[in-house]
């Protein structure tokens, strides 16, 4: 999938509540007056979070068929996704298969009913465990008793949660899904979903959350086609605090490398540095000037590239007492800075220049504070150098070249003794 993704995290990015009220409110419209400005940002893809009802956070699901009071009507939701596929951009909904919320109805139903409930086998219930305050235990995702695990070998589950896909697509008329907690979803599942997807649309695109391991475990045909790469994102960051970009040198080589042991060449994992998850790069990097770099690097290296909405114009955001609310808020409008403007070039250069999707990875230079690698495909190549020193270096590296063109700055480089790189640059020589 050769597309720049945003991500948005629909019930912070609207400010609703963080509790479900049921009180409806149309608050997902809001996305139309971000419209112009994530069309100039040079997105093809959009990748929503949550935004069926649930209650709270969105991965505690209500109900798989219903908008979320919070955010508005299916009519509303129909508008806003309408209108960004008519600019183009494909529409990614977040998929919450592995677990539901406790005021999931027929979770109620078991509460209500306990053994006779006509639901108890559509969740992992033990009714001989009475000191639970609901009368029974239940399985639940990583011992959060509010997320209900589903029992997905249960054909009735299964045909009801592909049936809510089925209505996302004719509906919405969406172009994938990226599936919460992936690592741990039911395989035969996970292989049912994707094979009822591909027959709606070969192309329907399944992105698996992945936060460590071997990414081909989801990466099988059949499975997911891609998987979000939490290595890399550590990697970066990392790699630029401590200045020791041998650390992200050795994600991209394992990963991406022309070596025997090397993992995921043929594969396209999601490149990102921060989501709802997680704290902004900005909140995090240690020096601001390597923010620029920082997203060069995502543009450059294999795989597919994400901004996460307000990081494009260094938003702040972290962690407080182990809430996400600072990790979700809600922005009045777009902001547009130099960041930005970046941003938007590396998107253009990363939909003109098929190497960037299909090329290889070969690594060219080395240092602390400086690295090198190439993208090749039949006779393109595309050069990416980077210096994260404070002071201006000249690296020295064989391109088979007396010249190039810098597509950041659109400046010819004589490459006939090196290249030359001022302190915190980024280069993409064509």
């Amino acid at each position: 999938m050769q597309e720049v993704f945003y991500h948005i995290y629909p019930l912070g990015f609207c400010g609703a509540p963080e509790h479900n009220d049921g009180k409806l409110e149309h608050r997902i419209l809001h996305m139309l007056d971000w419209l112009d400005h994530i069309e100039k940002l040079g997105v093809t893809a959009l990748y929503l979070g949550p935004v069926f009802e649930s209650d709270r956070h969105g991965y505690d699901t209500r109900d798989y068929n219903m908008v979320d009071t919070r955010l508005g009507t299916k009519e509303d939701l129909q508008k806003v996704l309408t209108a960004y596929k008519e600019r183009g951009i494909k529409i990614i909904l977040d998929g919450v298969f592995n677990h539901a919320g406790r005021g999931c109805p027929f979770f109620q139903d078991v509460i209500k009913y306990r053994e006779q409930s006509q639901y108890k086998d559509w969740f992992y219930i033990d009714f001989n465990n009475r000191d639970n305050p609901d009368g029974f235990s239940y399985a639940n995702w990583e011992g959060h008793a509010e997320l209900v695990k589903w029992n997905l070998d249960n054909p009735a589950v299964k045909n009801y949660l592909l049936s809510a896909v089925d209505g996302w697509i004719n509906d919405y008329q969406i172009d994938g899904i990226r599936l919460d907690v992936a690592y741990t979803l039911n395989q035969n599942f996970l292989a049912d979903l994707n094979h009822f997807c591909k027959q709606k649309n070969p192309d329907f695109f399944l992105l698996g959350e992945m936060i460590g391991g071997d990414y081909n475990y989801l990466l099988n045909d059949g499975l997911c086609d891609s998987v979000t790469n939490y290595e890399c994102r550590k990697g970066i960051y990392s790699a630029l605090n401590s200045k020791n970009l041998f650390e992200i040198a050795h994600s991209l080589q394992r990963q991406f490398g022309s070596d025997p042991w090397s993992l995921y060449t043929d594969k396209k994992l999601y490149s990102f540095i921060d989501n709802h998850d997680v704290d902004r790069i900005a909140s995090i990097i240690n020096d601001q000037r390597d923010l620029p770099l920082v997203y060069s690097l995502i543009f450059a290296m294999p795989g597919i590239p994400a901004v996460y909405y307000g990081s494009e114009w260094g938003a702040l955001g972290q962690k407080i007492n182990h809430s996400d609310a600072g990790l979700r808020p809600y922005f009045s409008k777009p902001e547009w800075n130099d960041l930005t403007d970046l941003i938007a070039k590396l998107a253009k250069i990363h939909q003109e220049y098929d190497v960037l999707y299909t090329g290889d990875y070969q690594q060219l230079y080395l240092t602390n504070e400086q690295f090198a690698f190439s993208r090749n495909s039949g006779d393109e190549q595309l050069i990416y150098c980077m210096n994260i020193a404070d002071q201006p270096v000249q690296m020295q590296f064989d391109t088979h070249k007396t010249t190039a063109q810098d597509l950041i700055s659109g400046e010819l480089i004589d490459l006939s003794n090196g290249v030359e790189l001022k302190a915190k640059t980024a280069l993409i020589l064509v």
